[in-house]
């Protein structure tokens, strides 16, 4: 545990990119399985424990401090994890020594040099950095050195009779197997055992919540590198892996095969697309890419397979890969692969006798599909997240799917092949499939970047017709793309249709959390309106990014200088018709919500200028919104 320990401690300190990757890949080179495995998994977020909660961390601080004083230093750290590591008391136990370095993780970085006894340490625990980076104690790789964990025969050699620190496979199997009510006094023991690095990495593996600046690809690419190998290869097989990646580990330093899925309808890591922006044009030519258009649903995967013993399985997965099928029955009957026997179909579907495939998977877009019409975004929202799904809801928010994608088929695996391929093969599929519930998102035909603005600005006149209004903008698709993993560059681009905008004014602010979390970068917004004594703000929305680091600065001095109340965490800001500040706000969209007071709620609002010119009692109205609400069709919130 001490070494996964020392590992997070510098990759939160670290803000390059590159020496993290060597940090982490040091540390996958150095470490046995099957520990390596269990840290690569807490950096993708693959660990979850089903009786480790953060309330169980408070309840076991709250029974040793002053709840006060914690309350006050949860308020001023912002993380939990780091505030019950510094204020755990410490153990009765001896103190161990501290350990030596471990030399071969000296030279992590290229030229890097062991560090020497006249170096100064980092600090044990400061790790409230500045804004978007590391912090003015930041260091580099190459001074780095991670400790190995002791043993007992060391623990014994060093004269004191402390039990050596937990490993991390230790702590995983322990904190998956353990029960709810033995868990806290194991958790407890382990917190004595360790020092303030060891608690704050443990409380960090327990709560899930690492914020150390790390990626899940970041992650995977460090694994990759430890096998000089392409990460986009270990993004194929992810899916099939599990902790604590044993085989994964063997194939990277050439001891094994490479580990193949066996998963009859395995998710495939989904491509995604970066926001374009106007000067992007000048260096594209409008020949190489295909257009389509942008849909106002959620993004999913829809996979049908048979296992070794030819059952058929049909599943469909979230972008990120969750199994989201029970959530979505009516559409199930559409992915399942029938025999020529069968006959016991749904209604509404034709028999599939002349469909060939035994395997497939598809890309594309969930929506709601009523009187041949593609609904709004806030029409679908009636049907996600529902715990029970009845057959009155799936008549009256009748799902679709509409597919843009082709990634495997009866042939194998399809990603490698242009997109153009692709989508020629994708349109057979479709026509073959004849399905009412799946059909092909159209193509928007163009021959210049004039054709596509004006189709983005006019989607009803380009061809997307009654369903415009489902149609948040333009997918850009060079005819030459491979459907890779992740987020490649000039690949795929996304053009959305200009966001709405509104003056807010600022309500309520919140501390950060990870390297934000010594400013108020959390903003609680809201709108004028007429209440029962007269005008008020009523909230409507919060947002936590679009501004700059200046701006955060500027705006956590508002707060600190304009503060009239605290709540916890919470700061009540000064708002009133002549005091405070106006925020304009970009959001993509509005929805009915009973759980606002306003009546609405927003969809990804961000900060997209500061109005310190404008006094709060100019910003925009909660008539304002309603409009835009009537416009949109929009409907309660579940």
């Amino acid at each position: 545990m001490n070494r996964f320990a020392e590992l997070l401690d510098r990759l939160a300190y670290e803000p390059g990119r590159n020496n993290k990757l060597r940090l982490i890949t040091s540390y996958f080179r150095e470490v046995p399985d099957p520990d390596r495995g269990y840290a690569l998994a807490a950096l993708t977020g693959a660990l979850s424990f089903k009786h480790a909660k953060p309330g169980l961390i408070r309840d076991l601080i709250a029974a040793r401090t002053d709840p006060v004083l914690f309350a006050l230093s949860y308020d001023y750290v912002g993380d939990l994890s780091e505030t019950v590591a510094l204020m755990w008391p410490r153990s009765f136990l001896k103190q161990p020594p501290t350990p030596e370095p471990s030399p071969p993780l000296a030279a992590l970085a290229e030229g890097g040099e062991k560090q020497t006894t006249g170096e100064t340490p980092l600090p044990p625990r400061s790790r409230r950095g500045g804004v978007g980076g590391g912090g003015t104690t930041a260091t580099t790789a190459s001074t780095v050195n991670l400790p190995s964990q002791r043993t007992s025969t060391q623990a014994a050699s060093s004269g004191h009779n402390n039990p050596p620190p937990p490993t991390l496979t230790e702590v995983v199997i322990t904190l998956r197997t353990l029960g709810k009510t033995e868990l806290p006094g194991q958790l407890a023991r382990w917190l004595d055992e360790l020092d303030e690095t060891g608690r704050w990495a443990l409380l960090k593996l327990v709560t899930g919540a690492m914020r150390i600046g790390i990626s899940a690809r970041l992650a995977k690419t460090a694994a990759a590198a430890l096998g000089n190998k392409d990460p986009h290869d270990v993004e194929l097989i992810w899916p099939g892996l599990t902790p604590p990646y044993v085989d994964l580990f063997a194939w990277l330093e050439g001891r094994g095969d490479k580990p193949v899925n066996r998963d009859p309808a395995p998710f495939r890591p989904v491509m995604l697309a970066h926001a374009i922006e106007t000067t992007d044009f000048a260096n594209l030519d409008a020949a190489d890419y295909i257009a389509e258009w942008k849909w106002d649903g959620i993004r999913v995967q829809a996979v049908s397979g048979r296992d070794e013993n030819d059952n058929a399985t049909a599943r469909l997965y979230s972008r990120t890969g969750e199994d989201i099928s029970k959530s979505f029955p009516d559409l199930l009957p559409s992915l399942r692969l029938q025999d020529s026997s069968d006959v016991t179909l749904d209604v509404s579907r034709k028999p599939l006798r002349t469909f060939r495939h035994q395997a497939f998977a598809i890309d594309g877009e969930l929506l709601v599909l009523r009187d041949g019409r593609v609904q709004s975004f806030n029409v679908l929202q009636q049907r996600l997240n529902r715990k029970a799904v009845t057959p009155k809801l799936m008549k009256d928010f009748p799902i679709h799917l509409r597919v843009y994608d082709l990634l495997s088929d009866d042939d194998g695996d399809l990603r490698e092949l242009p997109f153009a391929e692709r989508r020629t093969r994708l349109e057979a599929f479709i026509a073959q499939l004849d399905d009412p519930r799946i059909d092909l998102s159209p193509t928007i035909p163009f021959d210049d970047w004039e054709t596509i603005t004006a189709a983005r600005a006019d989607p009803a006149s380009a061809g997307a017709g009654d369903d415009a209004d489902a149609v948040e903008g333009v997918m850009l698709k060079r005819r030459d793309a491979v459907y890779l993993p992740g987020r490649p560059k000039g690949q795929w681009w996304k053009w959305k249709r200009d966001p709405h905008i509104i003056d807010a004014v600022l309500m309520y602010a919140q501390r950060g959390h990870g390297k934000r979390s010594s400013f108020y970068s959390d903003y609680t917004f809201g709108v004028w309106t007429n209440g029962e004594s007269g005008e008020q703000l009523v909230p409507v929305g919060k947002a936590y990014f679009g501004f700059t680091d200046e701006e955060l600065i500027q705006i956590d001095r508002f707060v600190r200088r304009n503060t009239t109340e605290k709540f916890g965490p919470v700061r009540h800001v000064v708002h009133e018709a002549n005091q405070g500040l106006v925020l304009e706000v970009a959001f993509e969209g509005l929805q009915r919500s009973t759980r606002h007071k306003s009546g609405v709620a927003m969809r990804f609002p961000r900060i997209n200028r500061l109005r310190w010119d404008k006094p709060p009692r100019e910003a925009d109205r909660l008539e304002t919104l309603e409009l835009m609400l009537k416009a949109e069709g929009g409907m309660p919130s579940p």
